[in-house]
């Protein structure tokens, strides 16, 4: 919030040393501001610290506009002091900061009671004729709980004619408060210069507190229409959950340890339990499947008949060539000089067409 200093800031009603009323809303605006406009998760701890210490602000500010009675039904809007302007937001703030707070558990009430900060806010600024705006009706508010029927979401509703031309003047609405609320936030950047640096006269600094209203009047309708569904949603979620709830997991029942054991019999002797089991090697296992020929050999495979014959003629030739063999060595020359003559594949007619 950007305020002109106050000589005549309201005190508190107590007399205390308390902060003042003017005090109280100036910092919590601030708070709010920085939470409005920073990039860090809204979830963070330093973000939500933010807000409960605003929304504190607020509600203390607020108990003290109570007591010192600064709002009246039978007055008009000309009847406020300039520096009272201002205390017409603490509802709105205080609407604007619940709906910021992050606790899943607690969401539904957070935006009912929203709903019913922006709400009176609105309502006040229609009793002192602040801008023009159609109020929402009290039947808006959606605290009743949803229908079965409503609730089921296989069961199209009907949409009648009538239901078409309220989206439609609701969609104009929207585009109107759309509008409008650009223009405030362009004469609010024209006169913020002035009321900062205080050189701006109290005629100022009364429109420059009216159009921050005006502005707070078209975000509080936008809230409460995004209220309104969301209120709808997190109810039929509350009603969704009662009518099926969630199948607690299955427990799964205690794993034994698992013991290697020499032989049924044994097993049946000393039962499962450890370590009373008696246990045995891993050889003595291994021996065992083995000579049941339950385990592969180690990777190698096995040779066939045929093969241990050729593996013995190649060795018995080797050995007949070590020992200079005349029979053995006159078949290997023969052999290379074949080689020679004869090229790769000689022969092999089954490939040729």
């Amino acid at each position: 919030m950007a305020a002109a200093e106050d000589t005549n800031s309201t005190q508190n009603p107590s007399g205390s040393d308390a902060p003042k009323l003017s005090d109280l809303l100036d910092r919590s605006w601030k708070l709010y501001d920085e939470v409005d406009t920073t990039h860090e998760s809204s979830s963070s701890n330093a973000v939500q610290v933010k807000v409960k210490r605003a929304i504190a602000q607020l509600e203390e500010a607020t108990r003290m506009v109570n007591q010192l009675n600064l709002f009246s039904h039978n007055e008009a809007l000309e009847e406020i002091s300039t520096t009272d302007l201002k205390y017409l937001l603490l509802p709105a703030l205080l609407g604007a900061l619940t709906m910021k707070q992050v606790n899943p558990s607690k969401r539904l009430e957070h935006v009912q009671a929203a709903h019913v900060y922006f709400r009176d806010f609105l309502q006040r600024c229609k009793d002192y004729d602040i801008s023009s705006f159609q109020l929402p009706r009290a039947s808006e508010n959606t605290t009743d709980t949803p229908t079965e029927e409503r609730m089921n979401p296989s069961v199209p509703m009907p949409m009648s004619q009538p239901d078409l031309i309220a989206m439609a003047t609701q969609r104009q609405a929207k585009i109107e408060r759309f509008n409008q609320r650009k223009e405030t936030e362009a004469k609010l950047s024209e006169i913020r210069g002035l009321v900062e640096s205080g050189s701006a006269d109290e005629e100022v600094v009364r429109d420059f507190y009216l159009l921050h209203v005006r502005r707070w009047v078209t975000l509080a309708l936008e809230e409460i229409d995004s209220i309104n569904q969301e209120i709808q949603i997190l109810k039929r979620m509350e009603l969704f959950k009662q009518s099926n709830p969630q199948p607690s997991p299955p427990k799964r029942p205690p794993m034994k340890p698992f013991i290697l054991t020499k032989d049924a019999m044994q097993a049946k002797v000393f039962g499962e339990g450890y370590p009373s089991l008696p246990t045995m090697t891993v050889d003595e296992w291994y021996d065992q499947h083995r000579l049941k020929g339950c385990l592969p050999d180690q990777g190698k495979p096995r040779s066939t008949a045929d093969g241990d014959a050729e593996e013995d003629e190649r060795a018995e030739r080797e050995r007949k060539e070590e020992n200079d063999d005349e029979e053995a060595l006159q078949k290997a020359r023969d052999w290379d000089n074949w080689k020679d003559t004869h090229r790769r594949g000689y022969g092999n007619r089954k490939n040729m067409g």
